[in-house]
């Protein structure tokens, strides 16, 4: 794709994701469901985080476009540096560890992480702007333009970071409430849980892997190891 397509088609994402993730922060509150919008209210929910992820990158993507094109080129290569980690970290194995680990859950039995009662409130299409066009949206983002890998043991420990935060936040919240973020977690014990965190983060290190893979297959060797 050529700079001014790829710029268009960051912006539409980007105005697409800032349009998701105002919509699911502004649902009605009339019929809300209270045992899912209690403490912290969207904001607990990975699927929420992702869509504010996947705005920011691809509003960096845009900003590091039009650098482009205006020929700013030094600010670009920096802001062009920030977007591939954002990327490479977070937004490519994040959505897919949404859609993936959502659709199983659901096809197994969806009470354990949507609830009936959310039919009521959330729109079809917007369980599916959250759950399954984020998948197809960075799948996409790896077809257009190649990305420049961190060392794989940076990119780990960032990535492992990151994920401790959430289960951080996921702890703190049920230490407050007494009620867990997915009704799933309610099913394990103390160290089942442990082990399911633990399973949680070896898939999405596997997506992360799996999205080096496809960029390397794609554009080559050269975009990797800063």
């Amino acid at each position: 794709m050529g700079i001014s397509t790829v710029a268009l088609y960051h912006c539409l994402a980007f105005v697409w994701y800032f349009f998701v993730a105002y919509s699911i922060t502004h649902i009605s509150t009339e019929e809300r469901p209270s045992e899912v919008f209690l403490y912290a209210g969207q904001w607990k929910y990975l699927t929420v985080l992702n869509l504010v992820l996947q705005a920011v990158f691809y509003g960096v993507s845009f900003l590091a476009d039009v650098l482009r094109l205006i020929k700013k080129l030094r600010c670009a290569k920096c802001v062009i540096s920030s977007r591939d980690l954002l990327f490479s970290v977070l937004a490519f194995p994040v959505s897919t560890f949404v859609c993936i680990s959502f659709w199983t859950l659901y096809t197994y039995n969806r009470e354990l992480v949507y609830p009936k009662s959310l039919d009521g409130v959330i729109p079809l299409w917007l369980n599916h702007a959250m759950h399954t066009a984020v998948l197809p949206f960075a799948v996409l983002e790896i077809l257009a333009i190649p990305h420049r890998y961190p060392a794989k043991k940076k990119g780990l420990i960032l990535l492992g970071f990151v994920a401790f935060l959430y289960i951080s936040w996921v702890l703190w919240i049920y230490s407050v409430t007494g009620e867990w973020v997915y009704p799933l977690f309610a099913l394990f014990t103390p160290a089942g849980l442990a082990a399911f965190f633990a399973g949680s983060l070896a898939v999405i290190v596997s997506f992360y892997n799996f999205g080096e893979f496809l960029n390397r297959m794609i554009w080559g060797q050269s975009n990797f190891g800063f």
